[in-house]
């Protein structure tokens, strides 16, 4: 879709991506079939927000909590990862498309990542720096809302030990400082939680849920959310804006 008013789109998307096995188990696939699907989806959808106007968008890639599913499981996702790194590598190199103006964090604990993986995110990061981008990239991996915000304030009282932080010093220290909170964060697969997803930033953003699986979540799923975010009210808790 072409959306003429850029100043009305939000500033900043978040989406969780939910229901990767579901699809691939009612298709009669083992689990990582539906995660694979999944990469390709977030694939789409990058560059499609990208063509759209958007200017931050956050992926849910990898929680905190997953290392909980089966080993099997983790292990094709860890995987999968790999995949997607080496391929968004391949696009970097060659300049092309929203690649030359993409600014790409890896957000979360990146400790547990083995060495390859570690390289391949810290090249893509350190590349991305160097040119002007007109879209931030949020990929969140091994990522927990709680555990960032905990990271800030430990930093915080590191540096201003006997001081008394504020929002502001917390909102400075977290993964996605300096870039506008959510403004819409969008759950597919019907689920209607934030599962500890941008704690912090999503104070006040709209949550939009669908039933369609990630893997099927399309540009049309997307515009359909969109158009449903232009469509509402938001106060703030400033009912003087209430019509």
């Amino acid at each position: 879709m072409n959306y003429e008013d850029k100043t009305a789109l939000p500033a900043h998307i978040g989406f969780i991506m939910d229901g990767n096995g579901r699809w691939a188990t009612n298709r009669g696939l083992p689990r990582n079939k539906g995660h694979e699907a999944g990469a390709a989806a977030m694939q789409r959808i990058v560059e499609y927000c990208y063509n759209i106007g958007i200017k931050h968008i956050t992926f849910y890639g990898f929680s905190t909590e997953n290392w909980s599913r089966p080993k099997t499981e983790v292990n094709a996702i860890m995987n999968i990862i790999t995949t997607f790194l080496n391929r968004m590598i391949e696009k970097f190199n060659s300049g092309t498309g929203m690649y030359r103006r993409t600014n790409v964090n890896f957000i979360g604990d990146l400790s547990v990542f083995n060495p390859v993986q570690k390289s391949l995110m810290k090249t893509i990061s350190d590349r991305s720096r160097t040119i002007r981008g007109d879209m931030t990239l949020n990929i969140a991996i091994n990522y927990g809302g709680r555990a960032e915000i905990v990271n800030a304030v430990n930093a915080f009282i590191n540096k201003n030990p006997g001081k008394t932080l504020s929002e502001n010093d917390i909102s400075g220290l977290i993964y996605t400082a300096g870039q506008p909170d959510p403004d819409l964060i969008i759950r597919t697969a019907g689920e209607m939680r934030l599962s500890n997803f941008l704690l912090w930033q999503s104070a006040y953003a709209e949550l939009y849920s669908t039933q369609t699986y990630w893997p099927d979540f399309d540009e049309k799923d997307l515009d359909a959310a969109i158009e449903n975010y232009l469509g509402r009210t938001r106060k703030f808790g400033n009912i003087s804006e209430e019509k």
